[in-house]
């Protein structure tokens, strides 16, 4: 958990070992190991939801984009975002004083690699920094 970050409104955090139980059970969606941590999506989560009649809107990553065509085929719509340039990306990062320097390398060094994959996704959203002045 990251400063800040409160269980159950930013993720749901659990220990290891309940993870690793989810994953043996078939509960999740999808999962993967995100920078030395693991990541992912309860099936009972979205099911819920749906039941209900909402949309879903899942924020997942490059692994997650793939394993969730794969799961869902067309029936779903991929977004790939990204930051206006390379370096408005390093700020927002540098901004959110989240990660150590090396982290912060290794994040910049993935979202490069990741821009690699925009392709294989239905639409690319820019994410442009607003300026204001008085």
């Amino acid at each position: 958990m990251r400063p800040g970050e409160v269980n159950g409104k930013d993720y749901f955090f659990m220990s290891k070992q309940h993870f690793l139980q989810m994953i043996e059970n078939n509960e999740l969606l999808e999962y993967a190991l995100v920078y030395g941590d693991y990541k992912g999506i309860p099936k009972q989560q979205i099911k819920d939801y749906m039941a209900k009649g909402y949309d879903i809107v899942l924020r997942v990553d490059i692994q997650g984009a793939a394993t969730l065509r794969k799961i869902l085929g067309d029936s779903a719509v991929f977004v790939f975002l990204v930051a206006e340039s390379e370096s408005e990306l390093v700020m927002r990062l540098i901004d959110r004083r989240t990660e150590s320097k090396k982290a912060l390398l290794v994040r910049v060094a993935t979202a490069k690699e990741e821009l690699r994959e925009m392709k294989n996704f239905d639409y690319v959203v820019v994410i442009l920094l607003m300026v204001m002045g008085n």
